[in-house]
């Protein structure tokens, strides 16, 4: 399995910190999907912004149905997200 280098929260300065503060869960945890563009901070604010976009952005589709598409596709992935 490959492992990718990233900074912990803890680590996290400047705007890595910032940007960990602004999209941390409830418990103060990073996303590890995020976390793995940690040593890439323009690359870390450029997938949050994809993200947000296909996810509450203006579409056809509803935000439940993308949801839905995401749930699939993650569990065909088998990805625990």
């Amino acid at each position: 399995m490959a492992w990718i280098t990233v900074i912990s929260e803890d680590e996290a300065t400047g705007r890595l910190k910032e940007l960990y503060n602004k999209y941390a869960e409830p418990s103060g945890e990073v996303d590890n999907i995020l976390k793995i563009h940690s040593l890439n901070v323009k690359s870390l604010q450029t997938h949050y912004d994809l993200y947000a976009h296909l996810m509450r952005g203006r579409s056809d589709l509803s935000r439940v149905q993308r949801e839905m598409i995401a749930v699939v596709v993650s569990a065909v992935n088998q990805c625990h997200y």
